[in-house]
């Protein structure tokens, strides 16, 4: 199978020739960790099986939040005890994106322009829930920021899940009704006013098009199952990079073939570019450094476990705590140990014989 990786080492070196050192200090980066991801020159272990006799070599893995083998591990392992965090009522998802006009300016701009788009989003959201004739309560909400569509282009946008329902001023819950948190259209015209209001505190602002006030702008909103059900479908949103490597159909001839689903009529469709234009297109979704990804409001934010825990003891489910350090932990049952390597063909434990040293990893 093609990886991610396997283009960045051999065409990687192509694509940073046009920018000199005019490229962002964050591409440059993901460039580097994903090219040596699980070789030596991240340095490894070496263990025996002394069951079959044989040697296995583990090299380091980078941990490049865009890296898709590190978070395709991390996707599958999910957010450790993350059904904690929502209360047992049927969740949405609530989606978010801004007109095509705004891209570039969030190209740009991404730290300002995502920021808002995240900020305005869920500020809306909660507005809206917090009405009478809808919720009447205060929501909790965890997101996620994606800046992509399935062929890599530029196209970013916000996925929330929220819990159906939300908590009175005077302690009550309130439940949403049955497959539905709040109307789309109103949302939609709410969460571009607040986008608007938080782009004129800024510098950006004379840069947009006046018409994309006066467009509309699209906001989906659907149920997706319970609880644990509804973690187990955000975790990969969470860990999701913008291409996987299982869907890298061909490196050939310096030119790379990929398929992906079109998301209108849910059509597989092939696609195939230069190297360098597919190293183009992956690099403009990673994030710069420090931005948060994964973005928690209302009830689930850190700052307000008080009212989650009011809320998870008027359903019946156990409270959520900080601990010494100001993370916050769960009374219900303790972290699970981690996992011990095994012998791939034998299945026995194995045994750490040697560990070998990083051959450096140099700044972009």
């Amino acid at each position: 199978m093609v990886e991610i990786a396997d283009i960045f080492r051999l065409h990687g070196p192509e694509s940073r020739a046009p920018f000199g050192d005019r490229r962002l200090p964050s591409h440059l980066r993901a460039l580097q960790d994903i090219e040596r991801c699980r070789t030596e020159m991240l340095g490894g272990q070496v263990y025996d099986c002394e069951t079959c006799r044989e040697h296995h070599d583990s090299d380091h893995s980078c941990q490049h939040r865009h890296c898709p083998q590190c978070q395709h591990e991390q996707a599958q392992q999910g957010l450790e005890h993350p059904e904690r965090l929502l209360l047992p009522v049927p969740p949405c998802r609530v989606s978010f994106t801004r007109p095509p006009e705004l891209r570039a300016l969030a190209r740009r701009h991404p730290q300002v322009v995502s920021h808002s788009l995240c900020r305005s989003a869920s500020a809306a959201l909660q507005e809206l829930a917090r009405a009478p004739r809808f919720i009447g309560g205060s929501i909790g909400m965890v997101g996620v920021l994606h800046t992509w569509s399935r062929d890599l282009r530029y196209h970013p946008h916000v996925h929330y899940i929220v819990p159906g329902g939300g908590l009175t001023a005077d302690g009550r819950w309130l439940p949403s009704r049955h497959a539905f948190l709040v109307p789309v259209k109103p949302l939609s015209v709410l969460f571009r006013a607040k986008f608007r209001d938080a782009l004129q505190k800024t510098d950006l602002f004379p840069l947009v098009d006046e018409q994309v006030w006066h467009k509309d702008w699209v906001v989906h909103c659907e149920p997706v199952g319970h609880g644990e059900e509804a973690f187990r479908y955000l975790a990969p949103y969470i860990f999701r990079v913008a291409i996987s490597n299982n869907r890298i159909l061909t490196l050939q001839e310096g030119s790379v073939t990929l398929q992906y689903k079109e998301s209108a009529t849910d059509e597989v469709k092939i696609c195939t570019l230069p190297a360098v234009e597919f190293i183009r297109r992956f690099l403009q979704h990673v994030l710069p450094a420090r931005f948060i990804k994964v973005r928690y409001y209302g009830l689930l934010s850190p700052t307000n476990r008080h009212l989650l825990n009011t809320a998870r003891d008027l359903l019946g489910t156990g409270t959520v705590e900080a601990d010494s350090t100001g993370h916050h932990r769960d009374r219900i049952e303790p972290t699970e140990a981690p996992s011990i390597p095994r012998c791939p063909t034998c299945g026995s434990p194995l045994i750490l014989v040697q560990t070998l040293r990083p051959k450096g990893r140099s700044p972009p």
